[in-house]
Protein backbone atom coordinates (compact mmCIF):
# COMPACT_ATOMS: atom_id res chain seq x y z
CA UNK A 1 0.00 0.00 0.00
CA UNK A 2 1.05 3.49 -0.56
CA UNK A 3 0.25 6.89 1.68
CA UNK A 4 -0.12 10.40 0.68
CA UNK A 5 0.21 12.94 2.91
CA UNK A 6 -1.64 15.37 0.51
CA UNK A 7 -4.53 16.27 3.42
CA UNK A 8 -1.12 17.30 5.66
CA UNK A 9 0.39 19.39 3.58
CA UNK A 10 -2.68 21.38 3.12
CA UNK A 11 -3.41 21.52 6.39
CA UNK A 12 -0.15 23.37 6.72
CA UNK A 13 -1.11 26.06 4.02
CA UNK A 14 -4.37 26.50 5.60
CA UNK A 15 -2.66 27.31 8.68
CA UNK A 16 -0.05 29.20 7.40
CA UNK A 17 2.56 27.27 8.64
CA UNK A 18 5.80 26.61 6.52
CA UNK A 19 7.60 23.21 6.56
CA UNK A 20 10.66 23.88 8.56
CA UNK A 21 8.04 25.42 11.42
CA UNK A 22 5.68 22.38 11.15
CA UNK A 23 8.82 20.22 11.76
CA UNK A 24 10.08 22.59 14.43
CA UNK A 25 6.72 22.62 16.19
CA UNK A 26 6.33 18.72 15.59
CA UNK A 27 9.83 17.79 16.97
CA UNK A 28 10.54 15.98 14.02
CA UNK A 29 13.88 15.53 12.13
CA UNK A 30 14.46 16.65 8.17
CA UNK A 31 14.76 13.39 6.92
CA UNK A 32 11.27 12.82 8.47
CA UNK A 33 9.84 15.38 6.87
CA UNK A 34 11.74 14.81 3.42
CA UNK A 35 9.69 11.47 3.84
CA UNK A 36 6.28 12.96 4.13
CA UNK A 37 7.08 15.41 1.66
CA UNK A 38 7.91 12.56 -0.97
CA UNK A 39 4.83 10.14 0.49
CA UNK A 40 6.72 7.76 1.85
CA UNK A 41 6.20 5.33 4.82
CA UNK A 42 7.12 6.99 8.64
CA UNK A 43 7.00 5.54 11.74
CA UNK A 44 3.33 5.26 13.70
CA UNK A 45 5.17 7.24 16.29
CA UNK A 46 6.29 10.03 13.94
CA UNK A 47 2.19 10.28 13.09
CA UNK A 48 0.72 10.04 16.72
CA UNK A 49 3.38 13.22 17.05
CA UNK A 50 2.04 15.00 13.85
CA UNK A 51 -1.41 14.28 15.07
CA UNK A 52 -0.95 15.23 18.81
CA UNK A 53 0.32 18.56 18.24
CA UNK A 54 -1.71 19.32 15.17
CA UNK A 55 -4.74 18.57 17.60
CA UNK A 56 -6.08 16.31 14.65
CA UNK A 57 -6.82 12.70 13.57
CA UNK A 58 -4.92 10.28 11.28
CA UNK A 59 -7.34 10.79 8.56
CA UNK A 60 -7.31 14.50 8.40
CA UNK A 61 -3.55 14.66 7.52
CA UNK A 62 -2.87 10.73 5.59
CA UNK A 63 -4.61 8.60 3.01
CA UNK A 64 -3.76 5.44 2.22
CA UNK A 65 -4.02 4.22 -1.09
CA UNK A 66 -4.80 0.84 -2.20
CA UNK A 67 -1.85 -1.35 -4.21
CA UNK A 68 -1.68 -0.29 -8.11
CA UNK A 69 -1.44 -3.95 -9.00
CA UNK A 70 -5.11 -5.41 -7.85
CA UNK A 71 -6.50 -2.74 -5.28
CA UNK A 72 -5.21 -5.03 -2.51
CA UNK A 73 -2.31 -5.66 -0.75
CA UNK A 74 -1.46 -9.44 -0.46
CA UNK A 75 0.31 -9.18 2.69
CA UNK A 76 -2.24 -8.00 5.07
CA UNK A 77 -3.90 -10.91 6.53
CA UNK A 78 -7.40 -10.72 7.74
Amino acid sequence: MDVCYNKLFKMLIDEGLKKGEFRKKVGISEGTLSKLSRNENVSMDVIVKICREMNCTVDEIMDVLPSPVNGTDKNIES
